[in-house]
């Protein structure tokens, strides 16, 4: 099937969003009972972490951690964001670094300054881009030493949607900023998987949000593979995926081509699909690949080739370096719950 598709359905009773190309699932959403990204708290500070640097805060959904604290005294108020999804057992990642983040527009506290996606080239798209924001800045100015960073997809769209984004983002940074004293509070939710579409998804596609999308769609079926370890990849080769406590490993194989460059083809068809794999998954922190056997000369192409296949992911992924045994190491950020712990929780 051509064409691009974002359904929007429910799986195992939780809201999901899928975005489909050409018959292959792109991306997953999928919401959870943690403490949704983007949710901003008025954590209360509990208690210090000197040998990490860091203070434990008080909130409504249990204890966060805040990194590289300097000046915080115990029962202190403070605004933070929810930066990721806690691990099994550990406290809530956030930070003081806020962002009103929607389709069109993201508020940037204590970062002043209006700026225009470099993507947008066109000067007359960025004169009706930056009036559409203007208007809805006469109405409801920024905060006080806060900047508005408009979105390249905003060259697409309707100056009055602009206007309208705009004006909610400085209404929603206005009211919460303005929030600091008190007890511990819950003062914005992160978006769901729904709202994340919208705002992130944005080249043009067809939207299904008819109940039973998922099914129509085959993506049911493409969970299901995507529960899987075993990754069929084009040239009959393949790659397993395995995540355990401390690490995901990933073992990439030739299958019945046993010709000279079976080895280089392998990896490279692997890693051109492992962010994508990763992303459905729901996959982070380290990762080792062990590719399939080939000379120590092709290793510079297979790190260009992860690297072009990273450009447009949105979860920060870095690429290590090689071990003494070959292995190539990957640290990837937690930003999602694994796709097999939410069906074990369901």
């Amino acid at each position: 099937m051509k064409g691009t598709t974002i359904a929007l359905d429910h799986w195992q009773g939780r809201e999901a969003a899928a975005l489909i190309q050409d018959g292959q699932l792109e991306d997953l959403l999928i919401d959870t009972d943690l403490p949704r990204p983007g949710t901003i708290y008025r954590g209360i500070a509990d208690r210090p972490v000197k040998g990490q640097g860091g203070m434990f805060l008080r909130t409504p959904d249990g204890n966060a951690f805040l990194r590289q604290v300097k000046g915080l005294k115990p029962g202190q108020p403070l605004l933070v964001q929810v930066t990721g999804y806690a691990e099994l057992g550990k406290a809530i990642p956030v930070t003081q670094r806020l962002l009103f983040k929607s389709r069109y527009a993201i508020v940037t506290p204590d970062a002043p300054g209006i700026n225009i996606s470099r993507r947008i080239r066109d000067e007359d798209a960025r004169e009706m881009v930056l009036a559409a924001a203007h208007e809805a800045m006469a109405e409801v100015p920024l905060p006080e030493n806060a900047g508005l960073i408009l979105r390249s997809c905003c060259a697409e769209a309707a100056p009055e949607d602009i206007t309208d984004d705009v004006l909610a983002m400085c209404q929603l940074a206005t009211a919460v900023l303005s929030d600091v004293d008190g007890d511990a509070e819950t003062l914005a939710e992160g978006d769901g998987p729904h709202a994340q579409a919208w705002r992130e998804w944005v080249d043009p596609a067809h939207i299904a949000s008819e109940e039973g999308s998922f099914e129509h769609h085959e993506v049911l079926d493409m969970i299901d593979a995507a529960m899987q370890p075993h990754v069929p990849l084009a040239g009959g080769y393949s790659m397993i995926i395995e995540p355990t406590s401390a690490l995901v490993a990933v073992d990439i194989n030739t299958g019945g081509d046993t010709s000279f460059s079976a080895g280089l083809k392998a990896n490279l068809a692997a890693l051109k699909d492992l962010p994508r794999q990763l992303r459905l998954r729901g996959l982070g922190g380290q990762i080792i690949v062990d590719p399939a056997p080939c000379p120590k000369k092709d290793r510079k192409q297979l790190e260009g080739s992860l690297r072009a296949a990273l450009k447009r992911e949105s979860t920060e992924t870095i690429l290590a370096g090689w071990t003494q045994l070959g292995l190539m190491e990957i640290q990837r950020k937690r930003d999602r719950v694994a796709l097999k712990s939410l069906q074990v929780r369901a």
